[in-house]
């Protein structure tokens, strides 16, 4: 649990005396109306990012098939070369990140329903306070979504090095044996 957790549910939690019924544990009920608010449009920029990634997953694996279908098509990756090892190498490490990327990971969401505790621990609060325990679930899942994001976009973006890496060989590889005639097999 983080340190902010950890004191909004000890300020929650302590004895407070109440005024009028709009102050429990130190906030106001308007204050942990807007905090709600607030966690929940930063967890729907956070889902917003998530198909930006998914996105960005899918057109490098249609860059990484494009390049592997030019160099099929041209028979250029079955020609022994250090360029053709350098491709193979290159589609061996592109699609490695872009798998691990790709690969599901456990999205973590808060509050967890098959958790038959949920409704008799919260269900029974009073409403500011249910409010401050939901705001600090939301902040956990946040911060764990953030992390399995952080982890994607990171994969995501040594697979785009990787792919621009594997385009200008390939695209040098093509020009070399376009170009240069003495580097076809059986041109010696």
């Amino acid at each position: 649990m983080s340190e902010w957790a950890a004191e909004s549910e000890q300020k929650a939690n302590s004895p407070q005396t109440q005024t009028s019924g709009q102050k429990q544990g130190g906030y106001s009920s308007a204050t942990l109306d807007l905090a709600y608010q607030d966690v929940c449009r930063v967890m729907g920029e956070q889902g917003e990012q998530s198909q930006i990634l998914t996105t960005k997953l899918n057109i490098l694996f249609a860059v990484n098939v494009g390049l592997l279908t030019s160099l099929a098509i041209s028979k250029l990756i079955l020609v022994p070369s250090l360029l053709s090892f350098g491709e193979a190498l290159g589609f061996l490490v592109s699609f490695t990140l872009l798998f691990n990327a790709f690969l599901p990971r456990q999205v973590a969401v808060s509050p967890n329903l098959d958790d038959q505790g949920f409704l008799e621990r919260y269900l029974n609060l009073p409403p500011s306070e249910y409010r401050l325990k939901m705001i600090v679930n939301l902040v956990e899942t946040y911060n764990i979504n953030k992390q399995r994001l952080d982890d994607k976009s990171r994969s995501l973006t040594y697979a785009a090095y990787a792919t621009i890496g594997l385009a200008s060989l390939t695209i040098l590889h093509l020009v070399l044996e376009y170009f240069d005639p003495t580097l076809r097999p059986g041109a010696y």
